[in-house]
């Protein structure tokens, strides 16, 4: 097995959970340099975790000449660093929210499978953009996948998919962050945004979504509260909440099909305890299958890069594939289109033409909407 070399761009608290993933898969992937905007905490973070600082990222890719890059800088930075690895020939991994609008993502994902600069493309495909969505590489979520794709557990019916988490206001306070022009968004872009994804994999495409945005308590630009109801085009139906609102914080979704109801709750990641099923009377085969489809494996950073890697290693686009990825961030931008427009909204009310694909907050009207709503 032939290492893949990887870099890291951004240095703040997420990069720490990377570098120390990739470190874990030693014989998957050699870590070959890092960078950062502020040249001292890319030297610090190079001595601590041992690996070569550069100073710009020019320098990275031309020197270290990585096969794949993860993007950890804020979310404002995420398009054009990885736009810019794209174009010189590296594979990205773009951390959540992989971009600030329907229309950045669009351009990082045209920027896949070109001819860069350095011609390096690879001849079997390639470079790819992938995000971190890693709640969906934990065995519970493997497995209830599988269980929906088989069938085993009937129709599915009714969804709740719920992040109540807390954040103060010094968390806020940091520039870049509660910003349109920076976060993208509040608790629905930048928090929720992966309980909604594990929502999506699993529910497949969505046809409508009615919803409220809303600035309760928090000073700052964007919502700190949103409230969805959500229609799949297999009919089910989904309730989605955001919230950084919350003391008693819980990530939770929940899953009644005909047959069962599937529930998880957890807060930054899960593990098969997390997950309960509750059988429909006379359905003990449900229960059989729950409990001999996979398991073992914790939901996060780690599960998300052994699939990339081994993807990477067969020439094959790494998980998630902007594709994919694509579904999710239409679903965060259909909640803002919804809240601010105050009427139910289809995807196909996304197109370029929209304001909303242009920016999260469409022409403004998220901040007419939301104003004064804090105390």
């Amino acid at each position: 097995m032939t290492p893949i070399s990887v870099a890291i761009v951004g240095t703040g608290s997420i990069a720490r959970l990377h570098i120390e993933a990739l470190q874990s898969l030693s014989d998957q992937a050699t870590v070959v340099g890092v960078t950062d905007v502020d040249e001292p905490k890319s030297a610090e973070f190079s001595a601590r975790y041992q690996i070569p600082s550069y100073p710009t990222l020019a320098a990275l890719l031309t020197d270290a000449r990585p096969e794949l890059v993860h993007v950890c800088t804020p979310p404002g930075a995420h398009a054009g660093v990885a736009i810019s690895c794209l174009e010189a020939g590296s594979s990205v991994l773009a951390e959540k929210p992989p971009a600030l609008s329907l229309a950045e993502f669009q351009s990082m994902a045209a920027a896949q499978n070109t001819e860069g600069p350095t011609g390096r493309t690879a001849p079997d495909g390639g470079p790819w953009l992938a995000s971190v969505f890693q709640h969906r590489f934990g065995s519970g979520a493997q497995r209830l996948k599988r269980l929906i794709d088989e069938g085993t557990l009937g129709r599915l019916l009714l969804a709740v998919c719920s992040t109540a988490w807390f954040r103060n206001q010094d968390y806020f306070d940091v520039p870049w962050r509660g910003r349109w022009d920076t976060e993208g968004g509040g608790p629905t872009m930048g928090h929720g945004i992966h309980q909604m994804d594990l929502l999506a994999y699993l529910l497949g495409d969505w046809t409508e979504v009615s919803a409220i945005v809303r600035r309760q308590a928090r000073r700052m630009e964007t919502e700190d509260l949103s409230l969805a109801h959500v229609t799949f085009a297999s009919g089910a139906v989904a309730s989605v909440i955001n919230s950084v609102l919350s003391p008693r914080e819980e990530s939770y979704l929940r899953f009644d099909f005909e047959k069962a109801t599937v529930e998880l709750t957890h807060l930054y990641g899960y593990g098969d305890d997390d997950w309960r099923l509750t059988t429909a009377p006379g359905c003990d085969e449900v229960a059989a299958a729950w409990n001999t489809a996979p398991h073992g494996v914790r939901s996060g950073h780690h599960a998300q890069f052994t699939e990339v890697l081994s993807a990477l290693r067969e020439h094959r686009p790494p998980p998630v594939t902007s594709d994919s990825a694509l579904r999710t961030m239409s679903l965060v931008a259909g909640i803002y289109a919804s809240g601010f427009r105050r009427q139910p909204i289809r995807p196909e009310d996304l197109s370029p033409g929209s304001p909303f694909y242009q920016r999260m907050d469409g022409d403004g009207a998220g901040l007419t909407t939301l104003a004064g709503a804090a105390r």
